[in-house]
């Protein structure tokens, strides 16, 4: 079941790819903006990263026998996905100082919504499979 799983999150590899490939190419475009391109690059990477850390610990409450566990894994994965980027905001914000780049650091914040919102989608189809 884990490596079909995975397949279902292919559309967060695409999204993180796309959207690698626009911060990448659009540095003009994001600066006219007063994005600084760096910013969302490692905030994208970041929530990539968590994203896939936070479906590993839901995929694993997924197999588990008892509905207690599967709501453990999943609070739990929230919880791991939201204080990496609680931690990786602070860290940047304490580094930056007053030159931190506000127009970035909020579309990380939507970017955020975005990855937890399809990962719950995926997540709840693959529940939805595994009961049905």
């Amino acid at each position: 079941m884990m490596q079909q799983s995975w397949k279902h999150f292919y559309p967060v590899l695409l999204m993180f790819i796309a959207l690698t490939a626009f911060f990448l190419a659009g540095g003009t475009l994001l600066s006219n903006w007063n994005m600084d391109p760096s910013v969302l690059l490692w905030g994208n990477a970041i929530l990539f990263a968590a994203t896939a850390l936070s479906a590993l610990v839901s995929l694993k409450g997924l197999r588990a026998k008892t509905g207690h566990a599967a709501v453990r894994s999943v609070y739990g994965s929230f919880m791991i996905k939201f204080f990496i980027c609680v931690i990786a905001a602070f860290a940047y914000i304490m580094t930056a100082k007053k030159a931190v780049n506000k127009p970035a650091l909020f579309t990380c914040m939507g970017l955020y919504v975005v990855y937890t919102v399809l990962e719950v989608s995926i997540l709840t189809k693959l529940s939805r499979q595994r009961n049905g």
